[in-house]
């Protein structure tokens, strides 16, 4: 309905400025907005205050005219001038209840657009170092990024969903040190563990894979590891340089082989656990791409090459830095080490650059609250090396927090003292955690009411529209108890029957969800839909609570079927969207 009444507007205005009515500036794109009450129509119009001042007329004159050149419309019932200048449209009978048909011809994909091949972007969310297990907090990132992709792809985008692996790197060097120590201790050995190891007992238990796999074979003496290493902070130190030292005395010992199972195995049972994780949670990716994979390419040079080649790089105290200050961040950027190491920085600028050399239109990251400060200094990378900045998309998520019968949960990190992702779904279930996490914009602190979440009741959101569709399911069902059927035919041939003013409500809602999608996509929004299907949830509720479905009439109970039919299909499409669940009994 509103692209048609866009259109409508457009072939108005041209009409006017064709006659000399208006000047050719005042050819402009329409702005068309639904109304928060159906008593101004279904859909709101400022163009005649836009055109104001390019016209050099009055609003409301400006309104008239464009109301009188409408061209006429099987779907518009009239088209009025409100307030200042805003002009309502008033959809007839026939234009609502159309929406029915067109559901039911559409089926799963009714306000879905065609992929578009133009469009075509790389979202990529979660991407948590395989350090350890997923906790609450990647969560909301993982239902959020995953959310939006699929909205996007509703919207006609092509996506791809991508996960970063950080297989690389000092952090990686640490967990797999960490792994070694614990291994050291489960054969006897003795040891002050670092304060800034791993330490969740997750560690505990890929040590105890590889000792029961490689026994003592890379046991060594606890005082060989520790003796000579620099201090702690405790003792006077630094608890930086004692953890390098702690990995490269690692690597001495172990040798190529020896440290690299530590490491590869580390890696992988963490990463496996990750994967299952977010299978379990419903979240799916099309391509898992290795930050190791990444510099082995050359990808890493070849973009350090490209800041470099554009003038951007200049050396000092022994490291390559990037200009990054002269390119709007608030400071300049280390690339390579003294020791010759590349930055973490640098494989994000090349992973970037790596995105729009496999042909995306945009690349989307979304990314937690506290990776505020990327967003300056990637986009100051995307200008360095000549890149359209615009391509890049940050998206920041901000953070959750539980509450327990009222009380907030405490959590922390590196300690291993969270609740994980897993601890998480298996409380509440994946469909309340993937919707309570969406339920609120990505921008704003969510509280997370694990109480709320459990209870079986209509204050609580995700059960009260999961209901909704499982109580037409039951319709369907006791109609075929009674031995009836379904004729969708003679429902859609008594379409003019639907008159009571909660099917009136309920077609208004429906006839929303194209229009949801394309917002929710377009200002990365899921928390839209969530919103659009608690308020078509109430809408059904009311309707089943005011009236019969399995009267007698056969065109009456078809026509009413087939209404909440396409009711069920739109529920079962948004609830799909956000990866939840459509039961079919409660």
């Amino acid at each position: 309905m509103k692209e048609h009444i866009e259109e409508l507007l457009i072939q108005a205005l041209l009409h006017l400025i064709r006659e000399g009515v208006l000047n050719a500036d005042c050819d402009i794109a329409p702005q068309l907005e639904r109304t928060r009450s159906p008593e101004h129509g279904e859909f709101a119009s400022n163009l005649a205050m836009v055109l104001a001042k390019r016209a050099g007329m009055p609003p409301r004159e400006i309104a008239q005219l464009v109301i009188d050149k409408l061209p006429r419309s099987r779907q518009v019932d009239r088209a009025e001038i409100a307030g200042p200048g805003f002009i309502n449209f008033y959809m007839n009978h026939v234009a609502l209840t159309g929406i029915v048909n067109d559901i039911l011809y559409h089926g799963d994909n009714y306000g879905h657009v065609p992929q578009n091949p133009e469009h075509e972007v790389t979202v990529e969310y979660v991407s948590a170092n395989p350090t350890g297990p997923l906790h609450v907090g990647h969560g909301r990132g993982a239902a959020y990024g995953a959310s939006l992709a699929s909205i996007l792809q509703a919207a006609g985008y092509v996506v791809q969903r991508e996960y970063y692996v950080n297989d690389n790197g000092r952090q990686m060097d640490i967990l797999a040190t960490s792994v070694w120590l614990r291994y050291l201790e489960l054969c006897g050995e003795r040891l002050r563990f670092p304060h800034n190891g791993y330490r969740g007992d997750y560690i505990y238990n890929i040590a105890r894979e590889i000792r029961k796999e490689a026994g003592d074979k890379w046991r060594y003496k606890g005082q060989d590891v520790m003796d000579g290493l620099p201090p702690e902070d405790g003792t006077g130190g630094d608890r930086e340089l004692h953890i390098d030292a702690v990995i490269q005395r690692a690597m001495d010992l172990l040798g190529h082989e020896g440290y690299r199972t530590f490491f590869d195995v580390a890696v992988n049972s963490i990463l496996s656990d990750i994967q299952h994780d977010l299978a379990d949670f419903g979240v799916e990716f099309d391509h898992w791409f290795s930050e190791k994979k990444l510099e082995d390419s050359g990808a890493i040079k070849h973009a350090i090459e490209r800041l470099d080649d554009n003038g951007h790089l200049y050396q000092k105290d022994g490291a390559t830095w990037f200009r990054a200050s002269a390119l709007g961040d608030e400071k300049d950027r280390v690339l390579v080490r003294e020791n010759g190491r590349t930055t973490y920085f640098a494989s994000d600028i090349a992973y970037f650059l790596n995105k729009l050399e496999r042909g995306f239109e945009r690349a989307i990251y979304v990314f937690g609250a506290d990776h505020h400060g990327y967003i300056a200094r990637l986009r100051a990378a995307a200008i360095g090396m000549g890149e359209d900045p615009e391509r890049l998309e940050i998206l920041l998520v901000q953070f959750a927090v539980l509450f327990r019968h009222g009380e907030k949960v405490a959590m922390s990190t590196r300690s291993g003292e969270f609740i994980t992702l897993r601890e998480l779904r298996e409380e509440v279930g994946s469909d309340a955690a993937r919707f309570f996490y969406v339920m609120r914009s990505h921008e704003q602190h969510l509280d997370f009411d694990l109480d709320l979440a459990k209870s079986r009741s209509h204050e609580n959101p995700v059960y009260y529209i999961q209901y909704a569709h499982a109580r037409i399911c039951s319709v369907f069902r006791n109609l075929e108890q009674m031995d009836e059927t379904h004729n969708m035919a003679i429902g859609e041939a008594a379409l003019k029957l639907l008159t009571e003013p909660n099917e009136i409500k309920l077609l208004r809602a429906l006839s929303r969800y194209a229009e949801i999608i394309e917002s929710a996509a377009r200002l990365r929004a899921p928390h839209l839909l969530a919103h659009f299907l608690q308020a078509l949830a109430t809408e059904f509720h009311a309707y089943y609570n005011s009236q019969q479905f399995l009267v007698e009439d056969e065109h009456i109970r078809n026509v009413r079927l087939n209404l909440i039919y396409a009711t069920r299909t739109v529920l079962a499409d948004g609830l799909r969207l956000l990866g939840i669940s459509a039961p079919e009994s409660m």
